[in-house]
């Protein structure tokens, strides 16, 4: 036999309850009898000794074992044979026995004199995933780059036979597409149906096979937008029609994403949904900007607000006053075009107008940008700086850390090194 790749038929053996034989009991029957007793197969070891490994596997009857040399007939009654034995000569006379009983037999010292070979495999999710290629370590290379993008959700391959159910609510993380979890990934390869959000990862969409559909649900401010209700209906509309659907969202499906209003909207049409949790942008955002919302010694607590409507607004409620005399961070969002309103009403209730503020624009994007405030400057430094949307609004002794921060990563990093994570300072931009 020449051992050419190109004349193996791969073919997935189910060996549920069937014999395998396995000869030797050395470092690879350690490493192929647990894969062989996952795959449900009988173990018969034929070894005058065996690793602490195998031996313990016999010990806790998970095995059976002939503690003797390898003898003519111990291939009987057997679905494949693996002959892993020291001595050449004892895995020929293994080979031999099983092709005169016609018994597919793996050679774990001649591949080119086997009669099977066993792959590189690898499991990612419900798929198995198994590599030829005539270079041991190659096809364990190619079996991990394959079985790491299953399992991440970058190798897009949807089910056909047995699809997800219904709606996936999927938070997209703060902007930087890396930043969606691995689940949400992996959501988002099975879809049919994507219905995304202005802030979701969009890059991601470019990744779908060109036969998804794409519905464009961006709530652009003060412009043309799709409704709750729109969406609501889309969701449910195509989950209805046996489409899996994924709600690409920024952030975490439940931080002021609307995710328990397309809940309710769908549990009540009787369409199942899956909700994954995402990274919120008013931690993540300031995560990514080296701004700790919580330090030891000067916040012990952090407060997130959505400023879609100003302070006065009929519609808010939220407690300023209370606001202005915390000692703990304020992460505002939504906030950027009513930050003078916000400003104005802290400092009218007690907040100092020098406490500190960032205002962190495009957060973990190649376009992040951060400025260095006060609360009676930011809103002249906004217009003045020309920061626009999104951005996430910080206030509170924090700032001060963040600022050290900076300082000691750019003195680290020294003239002409490497670029710095963290942001600039305001002064220095």
């Amino acid at each position: 036999m020449t051992g050419r790749q190109d004349e193996a038929y791969l073919l997935g053996l189910r060996l549920r309850g069937r014999r395998v034989v396995v000869v030797g009991g050395g470092a690879v029957a350690a490493r192929r009898v647990p894969r062989l007793l996952a795959a449900g197969a009988d173990v018969l070891l034929v070894s005058p000794a065996a690793t602490p490994a195998v031996e313990e596997l016999a010990a806790a009857g998970r095995i059976s074992w002939r503690q003797r040399p390898y003898e003519e007939g111990d291939c009987e009654g057997a679905w494949l044979v693996c002959a892993c034995a020291g001595p050449s000569g004892v895995n020929a006379q293994v080979a031999e026995e099983a092709e005169t009983r016609r018994i597919w037999c793996v050679r774990a010292d001649d591949a080119g004199r086997s009669t099977a070979w066993t792959p590189a495999s690898g499991t990612a999710t419900d798929v198995s995933v198994g590599v030829l290629s005539g270079d041991p370590r190659r096809s364990a290379a190619i079996r991990d780059a394959i079985t790491t993008g299953i399992a991440a959700g970058t190798i897009a391959a949807r089910h056909h036979r047995k699809r997800p159910p219904g709606v996936a609510l999927v938070g997209g993380g703060p902007g930087d597409p890396g930043l969606i979890t691995v689940r949400g990934r992996q959501l988002l390869a099975e879809a049919d149906v994507v219905i995304a959000d202005r802030l979701a990862p969009r890059e991601l969409l470019a990744e779908l096979p060109p036969d998804v559909e794409v519905i464009d649900a961006a709530k652009v401010p003060y412009k043309r937008a799709m409704s709750q209700e729109e969406i609501n209906d889309a969701l449910v509309t195509h989950a209805r029609n046996g489409r899996f659907v994924v709600r690409l969202k920024g952030g975490d499906p439940f931080v002021f994403g609307r995710g328990g209003e397309e809940m309710l909207a769908c549990l009540r049409a009787g369409v199942p949904v899956t909700v994954v949790p995402g990274v919120s942008s008013a931690v993540g955002v300031p995560t990514a900007a080296a701004l700790p919302v919580t330090h030891r010694g000067v916040a012990q607590d952090f407060h997130v607000i959505s400023v879609h409507v100003p302070p006065g607004d009929a519609r808010s409620s939220v407690d300023w006053a209370a606001l202005a005399k915390t000692e703990g961070t304020l992460v505002l969002l939504m906030a950027l075009e009513r930050i003078g309103a916000v400003a104005e009403t802290l400092i009218r209730n007690g907040c100092p107008g020098s406490t500190p503020v960032s205002v962190i624009a495009d957060g973990t994007m190649p376009t992040q940008r951060t400025i260095y405030s006060t609360l009676e400057q930011v809103s002249r430094q906004v217009t003045d700086e020309g920061i626009r949307p999104p951005a996430v609004v910080v206030i509170g002794g924090v700032i001060t850390i963040a600022a050290e921060l900076a300082g000691l990563a750019r003195d680290l990093t020294g003239p002409g090194g490497a670029p710095s994570l963290v942001p600039p300072l305001a002064e220095d931009n």
